[in-house]
């Protein structure tokens, strides 16, 4: 288990480099020509920019800490009892389209578990961050999720994937909307998470995203207070990805029920006290 100074020691880094691969994601955002961008697959853009900021990433880690592993989503990589989970440009549709919604994700895990996080939107400069056990905070400041106490009232976002099939998405949108909720979708899941931990919206999910695109966010919606799933419910889940909830207290069980995405049990426990 890392010591206290071993996990400060990697936070400073994680400050550090996500600061800097955020500056090298506005460069190459800002000088950016339209259409200068590939598809992976149906809806899943990939630029030159998101293999930069990646290996950046990994050179500094590796420098800093040559024994900790990590995955990326460009470069991949495998499982460590201290890993490290990149996603180097998250939103890039966004990006590659010049819309101003994308940012840089970085968090650090041990064992499974998410002890740190960080999300930077560099266009805007908003930086989240989050610590186990030490709160959660954009700029600097305390964040806490939204008290938004009825669904009716709320506005939740709710992410898309081609792995899943479109019915089930319309289908979950029209349950939500039944329960008087607004929806919208901005296209980075990693801000989206942080925007429930703010309490920019009340409500975040998706039936499948991947780790590196979430970790962060959602460690910062708990210690913002909220609520989330059950994702990653094993140290193996980190590879392979699954559904994803985040969400205000006030709000939580009812979206849960409209999203049919489940409460991991000992947060429901907890709001039930």
């Amino acid at each position: 288990m890392l010591t206290v100074d071993e996990l400060n020691q990697r936070e400073t880094l994680l400050r550090t480099v996500t600061a800097s691969a955020g500056a090298l994601a506005l460069e190459a955002f800002r000088t950016r020509k339209p259409g200068d961008f590939t598809l992976k697959g149906r809806q899943d853009f990939l630029t030159e920019a998101d293999g930069a900021v990646e290996n950046h990433v990994r050179a500094a880690i590796t420098a800093a800490f040559p024994q900790d592993g990590i995955l990326g989503e460009e470069a991949g990589g495998a499982l460590a009892e201290l890993l490290w989970v990149i996603d180097p440009i998250d939103g890039t549709a966004n990006f590659a389209r010049g819309i101003p919604h994308f940012c840089v994700v970085i968090s650090f895990c041990e064992k499974g578990e998410t002890l740190l996080g960080a999300i930077l939107n560099p266009v805007t400069d908003e930086f989240y961050f989050a610590r186990k056990g030490a709160g959660a905070t954009k700029n600097g400041m305390p964040m806490s999720v939204a008290a938004t106490d009825t669904i009716a009232n709320a506005s939740v976002e709710i992410g898309w994937s081609p792995r899943v099939a479109t019915a089930d998405y319309l289908a979950a949108q029209e349950r939500v909307f039944a329960k008087g909720a607004n929806i919208r979708r901005g296209a980075s899941g990693a801000l989206a998470i942080a925007w429930v931990a703010e309490g920019r919206t009340d409500g975040y999910a998706e039936y499948y995203m991947n780790a590196w695109d979430c970790l962060a966010g959602l460690l910062m919606v708990r210690e913002a207070g909220g609520i989330t799933g059950a994702y990653p419910a094993a140290e193996g889940e980190l590879l392979t990805g699954g559904e994803i909830f985040a969400a205000a207290p006030g709000v939580a069980l009812d979206f849960s029920d409209a999203m049919k995405i489940a409460i991991a049990p000992t947060e429901r426990k907890g709001e039930a006290a």
